[in-house]
């Protein structure tokens, strides 16, 4: 059993356990990893931790004490301070944010885009976009995209893992030192595109259902992978609708083409809104005008929400909390029954159930 704490990095949460790559000398060898240049070990987190209100991410520097070498396990018993935290996938002390979209199966929805990068200018790190299945549009569609994008402000990059195209400067911008993160809906290829930079990943990807022409969760956690020395790559699970920001007033800062209006013609008032206010510098010619209104509202409703005491309880303010939003509470006579309370009493009212085509 090791006694003296070793410094490590989280780069997976399983369960109750993390996998800890070991930065110092250790004894692990036959695994791959030679002795002394560090290894992987299972562990669990010491009580205190939990306690003391800190939450282990993917990412995180700690410390490790009680190694079985043996087994390979040991325990997190030290949380480093973090740079930064993405939220949504939770991970820590992240150098760059790459949201990756679908141009087809799914399809781009800008909205949906904007509230991804919402999520990743919280970090404060750079943050790309990249355009995935960009062989399933004409070239000159997927052209518009790019300039329509780097309008708003990011640089981003279109790639395709059935020709290759944008691979290679993919690759480049990956392997450079730091953690990369990239996250983004189901079904856009984020594995794929990980399975194309490196093979002997072998990371699990499905099709796109057929049906609903919605991704399938593939990915079930977030796990690092290096790429290149002192490179590292997120891969995380999809998921459809991010969290926007509690703040109205921190809203306008996730929005870079906003930003460099305001930079050039500030509005007359601090705390405008940017939605024709008096005063107001911005107009409504931008592109994402009309997005930004909407995430806004959403916002100021969730603001009204907890001022009014209804956070996050059903019945309390007129709202109630679906996922990582508040949405207003309907009155059951305009309720719409469900497909499956439909279904239910069709079936009392039939002999025999019904079938799909």
């Amino acid at each position: 059993m090791g006694t003296d704490p070793l410094p490590g990095r989280v780069v997976a949460l399983q369960a109750n356990y993390c996998l800890v790559d070991l930065d110092g000398p250790s004894e692990l060898g036959t695994d791959g990893s030679e002795p002394g240049r560090g290894g992987r070990l299972l562990c669990t987190r010491r009580t205190r931790l939990d306690k003391s209100g800190l939450q282990v991410c993917v990412g995180d520097r700690v410390t490790v004490a009680s190694v079985d070498w043996r087994a390979r396990r040991g325990s997190v018993v030290g949380l480093e301070p973090r740079h930064n935290l993405l939220q949504r996938p939770a991970v820590a002390n992240v150098s760059r944010v790459v949201v990756v979209v679908a141009l087809a199966e799914p399809g781009l929805d800008p909205l949906q885009l904007t509230r991804f990068l919402i999520t990743a200018e919280a970090t404060g790190q750079p943050v790309q976009v990249v355009l995935s299945k960009a062989d399933l549009l004409p070239a000159a569609a997927v052209e518009a995209w790019c300039r329509r994008l780097q309008g708003w402000g990011y640089a981003t990059l279109a790639v395709s893992t059935r020709t290759g195209a944008g691979l290679a400067a993919l690759r480049s911008d990956l392997e450079q030192p730091g953690i990369a993160v990239l996250c983004g809906p189901s079904g856009v290829g984020k594995s794929s595109l990980l399975n194309a930079l490196a093979p002997a990943l072998e990371l699990r990807i499905a099709a796109v259902s057929g049906r609903l022409r919605r991704g399938r969760h593939t990915t079930r956690h977030v796990e690092l992978f290096p790429l290149a020395p002192g490179a590292l790559v997120a891969d995380s699970p999809g998921f459809n609708t991010p969290a926007l920001p509690g703040d109205p007033q921190t809203l306008a800062a996730a929005f870079p083409e906003l930003l460099a209006r305001l930079r050039a013609s500030p509005c007359r008032f601090a705390n405008c809104r940017h939605q024709g206010d008096p005063g107001c510098a911005m107009g409504g010619t931008w592109d994402r005008h009309g997005i930004y209104g909407r995430c806004l509202e959403e916002v100021e409703a969730l603001v009204g929400a907890r001022s009014r005491g209804g956070q996050g309880r059903q019945g309390e303010g007129g709202m109630r909390r679906r996922g990582d939003r508040l949405e207003p509470l309907l009155d059951p006579q305009l309720r719409r029954s469900s497909r499956s309370t439909l279904r239910q009493a069709l079936e009392g009212e039939l002999s025999s159930p019904d079938r799909e085509d």
